[in-house]
């Protein structure tokens, strides 16, 4: 780990907490920067992911650190322009569908946002460089309008429910970042990953795994 700010950007300021208190319990010290910019996300559901690349490239250019984009819609856009803005820029989930592909290759998406399925599903394909891959995703019903509403349990609770109904897949993956808290919620024996503790530590320390 270097002395230099990972720059975090988000868009929705309820990742701030999560993500300052996973560096508090792993990585104590390590210098955290949080940009929150909402918009990004509503018009990459308006429009689609690659239409809000100029924005997020005026939004990250003159960051001079690594940069961990911790939304899963919007990530692959902004990875693909770290080359451009000269710094490594990785999404959150990568780490997570990694080791996702490494479980096995009947894999289960569970996303809150319909834009994230695709992003996701390239994402793990990516991953599993032409290995076995098996990709079925669902949005689990009524999340979002829960997580809007700021009632987070209620959302997770959905979360974790759709999970514990899966029982013909290697693993389960959590597309998103603020579904991270539902894992400790499930009963399933299948194992479900999220994004935030191997997406911190990858990026804290210039690798792909926690």
């Amino acid at each position: 780990m270097t002395g230099e700010a990972l720059t975090l950007l988000h868009t929705s300021p309820v990742h701030v907490p999560v993500f300052d208190a996973l560096r508090d319990e792993r990585h104590p010290g390590a210098a955290l920067r949080h940009l929150v910019e909402p918009q990004l996300l509503d018009r990459a559901r308006e429009v689609g992911p690659g239409a809000v690349a100029g924005q997020v490239r005026e939004v990250l250019e003159g960051v001079r650190s690594p940069v961990l984009v911790t939304c899963s819609t919007v990530g692959a856009v902004a990875e693909s322009l770290g080359p451009r803005l000269g710094v490594p820029v990785l999404r959150v989930d990568r780490p997570m569908a990694a080791e996702a592909v490494r479980r096995g290759p009947r894999v289960l998406v569970l996303a809150a946002l319909e834009s994230t399925l695709a992003p996701t599903g390239e994402l793990l394909a990516e991953e599993a460089g032409g290995r076995p891959l098996e990709v079925r995703s669902q949005v689990v019903d009524g999340a979002w309008a829960r997580f809007e509403a700021g009632d987070a349990d209620g959302y997770l609770e959905l979360v974790a429910r759709a999970a514990d109904v899966v029982g013909d897949a290697d693993v389960i993956v959590l597309a998103q970042a603020s579904m991270a808290g539902a894992a400790r919620l499930v009963r399933t024996r299948v194992p479900v990953l999220s994004s935030p503790a191997p997406g911190l530590a990858a990026a804290l320390f210039g690798g792909r795994t926690d």
